[in-house]
This record gives structure tokens, C-alpha cells and sequence, in this order.
């Protein structure tokens, strides 16, 4: 044989070993087999609720603020004889600050004064209306013996009309003499009611709170000037007892129908992970709010805080409570969601398979035309089907009737179904190669030891 025919087949063979080298490292490695993830069906308590997030807030909350403007001069004590400060416990009519009250002080003496300066203009028109009294009646009697000589040489016609000048005359003494008084009783009546406005503005220096409770914000600084306008000034935050909270929680609108008084509710807080209160809804507000077109109402939470874990202000996440199954069958969501395809399927399933394909292809068109018509049994529950394994590493359809679900658990019904029942939920691919079968036969065992 010719040496050039002898290289030609040579190098074919050694073509065609690498070749088949090479197929049978990637069938190897692409030898793979189908296996499923399964979960079993539990027994349990199954509860559906409606999530929404909220705050936690005092059941009650005083505003005290100031009526009259000041510097601050000093703070009160509180149970404790500690200064007023944040979270300082305090009874009804504790001080709790004091302004300066120099100038008010000043007003209520100058009213004061004012006081008894018309008392005693009362005091000399009541004097006064006496001796004009007195005058009137003399000169009623100078009148009425006047009257009786009458003009005559006895009574001159000059001292006549004199007589019964003076007597009209005291006669409108008299009564310009009573509206005086009147006009007195007048004045210490203002003097009076400037005087108790004068003390009131003097006791309003003196901030006292009006409730039993507890500090939650001091809004002031001993020497921080308060004005006084339109609008009082807030000075301190009290709540009445944080015995009793409030969780104010902003649910939306196609939620909100499902909110009713009574209705129970548990939340967490991230101050205290895992750790779960209860509650229950108090009343629903109707002033409805609005943020980038969503509408939002607001639901009040009564929760007990005797153990003073709930701090004001928390955010809480809450769980409003719909329905509570207890010791039911439940499978999870993906379970119902899985279908196989006509490949991994006994034959016999395949007719089923194409079946509960077609009708979920026909759900799907009557959603979107607007006949959302849902496969159910005679007593009302619609029809579901999970997959499980059984021989043959085949899955095999078992059917039920579909209860409620919470968002992950679904309770399910059904013949063949029991506790500890193993349902697919999804496919995996696992290889069976390892890395010795599946690594190159051309490149060297770098590192590798011997057997």
C-alpha cells in the first residue's frame, strides 16, 4: 500500500474517533432525566383575609396650646417630680408650662383699679341723688305754699315764678341724678367684666393640661416665644390613654365592601417581629381620599395595649380576617395552576389532558369578551385538578371541588384525596452524568489521581 493512501486512512480514522469521542461525551452529558416537585396536601386551619398597612395611633389625643403670647419661662413637674418632658405621665390639672406673665399682670392691676374707681363713682351718685332728693323737697314745698297765696301783695309775681322754677328744677336734678346712677352701675359693671378678662389672660400664662395622660410631643423650649393669632399655638401632645390604641388603616375601594364593624383583624408591627396583635375594625370613615387616582377610605382598628407594647406612630401591617376554615384539606396555589404536556402523560389521560386544556382556553376567551362563566359542581364550588405521581414516574389527574384560598393555600375536596398526598407542582431536569463521565476525553486529568 501506497504511504500516501496509508496517511489518507489514518488520519479518516482518527477523524472519526474524535468524532464519535465527541458524540458520545454530549450525549452523556445532555442524558438527562424528568422529575417533579411535589408537595404534600396538609389538613389545617385556612384563614382569607385583606392585607392593607396602617398606623398606629392614640385612641385619644389633646391638642393644649396657647390663648395668650409669651416667652416660656419655665416647665412643670410632672408625677414623678421630673420637668415636663416627652413621655412624662401626668394627671388633670398639671402644669405643664409657664409663660411670662409680667405684662398681664400689669393689665389685670390696671383693671383692678378700674374697678374701684367706678365703684366709687357709684358710691357718690347714690349720695349725690340723696341730697337732690332732699332739695326736691323743698322746693315742693316752697312750690305748694307758692300756689296757695298765688300772685298777691303777699307773694310777689317775681318770688312766684322762682318757686316753681326751683321746683322743676329739682324736679330734672332728680332725674338726671338716677340715669347718673344708672350710668354708674354701668361703668362697674365694664370695669368689672375688664378686670375678669384681665385675671383670665393672667391665669392663661399658667398652660395646665386638661386631662390625665401622657406626654407623646413637646413642642416648645423654655425661652421660646409663642405667639398667640389666629390660631392658638400647639405647645404640648397628650394622649388620654395608651391603654386603648387605634390602628388607622387606608384600605382601597374595591376592598372596602368587605369591611364591616366587628370584624376581626390581627397585625405585626416592625418594632416587635413576630409577635402578632389582635384587633378588630371600629368603624369605617366615609370622607374618602384620593392619591394618583386611587380612592382610599379610612378604617379605624380598636386594639388593647395594657401591656404598653404598642408604641404611638407604628406601622402596622394588617391583615383584615374574611373567612377562617378549621381542620380542612388544603393544596398549594401552584398545584391547580400546573398542567403537564400530552408527552409526560399516560395515554389513556391524554383525552382529559386536551379536555381541561380546551376549557381553560375557553375560560380565558369568556374572560375577555366579558362571559366570565367558571366550571362549577351542582353545589356551587368550581372544579379544579392537580396531578400526582403514582407508578411509572407518570402523572396521573385527580380531580376536585375548590374551596377557598388565601393567596398560596388553596381547600380542596375531592375523592382519592387525603392527608400526606403528594401533588406536583412544577417539573425539574436533573442530570445523571457526573463529572468524571461527562469531561472531555481529550483534555488531560490536570490534578486528578489515580484509581
Amino acid at each position: 500500500m501506497k504511504p500516501m493512501i496509508r496517511r489518507t486512512i489514518i488520519t479518516v480514522l482518527v477523524l472519526a474517533l474524535a468524532l464519535i469521542a465527541f458524540v458520545i461525551f454530549f450525549k452523556k452529558s445532555n442524558d438527562q432525566s424528568v422529575s417533579y416537585r411535589t408537595e404534600k396536601v396538609k389538613r389545617g386551619d385556612l384563614m382569607v383575609t385583606i392585607s392593607a398597612t396602617g398606623t398606629v395611633e392614640p385612641e385619644e389625643v389633646i391638642d393644649v396650646g396657647a390663648q395668650v403670647a409669651g416667652r416660656i419661662l419655665e416647665f412643670g413637674k410632672d408625677k414623678n417630680n421630673k420637668t415636663i418632658d416627652y413621655g412624662s405621665v401626668i394627671g388633670e390639672g398639671t402644669v405643664l408650662a409657664q409663660i411670662d406673665d409680667s405684662l398681664y399682670a400689669a393689665d389685670a392691676a390696671q383693671a383692678a383699679a378700674q374697678v374701684q374707681q367706678s365703684r366709687a363713682s357709684l358710691e357718690r351718685a347714690k349720695a349725690d341723688i340723696e341730697q337732690i332728693k332732699a332739695k326736691l323737697y323743698q322746693a315742693k314745698r316752697d312750690w305748694e305754699r307758692a300756689q296757695k297765696l298765688g300772685p298777691s301783695e303777699a307773694l310777689a309775681e317775681t318770688a312766684y315764678d322762682a318757686y316753681k322754677s326751683g321746683y322743676e328744677t329739682a324736679v330734672a336734678n332728680l332725674a338726671v341724678s338716677r340715669a347718673t346712677i344708672e350710668q354708674a352701675v354701668a361703668a362697674v359693671a365694664q370695669s368689672e367684666a375688664a378686670f375678669k378678662r384681665a385675671q383670665q389672660n393672667l391665669g392663661y400664662c399658667t398652660i395646665k393640661s386638661p386631662v390625665k395622660g401622657v406626654i407623646i410631643d413637646r413642642r416648645v423650649n423654655i425661652g421660646q416665644t409663642v405667639v398667640a393669632s389666629l390660631n392658638a399655638p400647639s405647645l404640648f401632645l397628650i394622649a388620654k390613654d395608651l391603654k386603648r390604641m387605634q390602628v388607622w388603616v387606608a384600605v382601597n375601594e374595591a376592598d372596602i365592601g368587605k369591611i364591616h364593624s366587628g370584624q376581626k383583624v390581627s397585625f405585626t408591627v416592625d418594632a416587635f417581629p413576630g409577635e402578632l396583635f389582635h384587633g378588630e375594625v371600629g368603624k369605617v370613615r366615609l370622607n374618602a381620599s384620593m392619591s394618583q387616582n386611587v380612592v382610599t377610605y379610612t378604617v379605624e382598628i380598636i386594639t388593647d395595649n395594657s401591656n404598653g407594647r404598642l408604641l404611638p406612630y407604628l406601622t402596622a401591617n394588617v391583615q383584615f380576617e374574611l373567612d377562617r376554615l378549621n381542620n380542612v384539606l388544603t393544596v398549594p396555589n401552584a398545584a391547580l395552576r400546573w398542567t403537564p404536556t400530552s408527552e409526560q402523560v399516560d395515554p389513556k389521560y391524554r383525552d382529559l389532558l386536551l379536555k381541561s386544556a380546551g376549557d381553560e382556553e375557553n375560560l380565558k376567551k369568556d374572560k375577555r369578551s366579558g362571559n366570565n362563566k367558571e366550571q362549577k359542581h351542582p353545589n356551587g364550588k368550581k372544579k379544579g385538578t392537580v396531578w400526582i405521581i403514582r407508578s411509572g414516574n407518570l402523572p396521573e389527574p385527580l380531580q376536585l371541588t375548590v374551596g377557598t384560598s388565601d393567596g398560596m393555600l388553596t381547600q380542596v375536596e375531592g375523592d382519592g384525596l387525603k392527608e400526606g398526598l403528594g401533588v406536583i407542582l412544577g417539573q425539574q431536569v436533573q442530570t445523571n452524568s457526573d463529572t468524571e463521565d461527562t469531561s472531555n476525553p481529550f483534555v488531560p486529568n490536570m490534578g486528578r489521581g489515580r484509581h
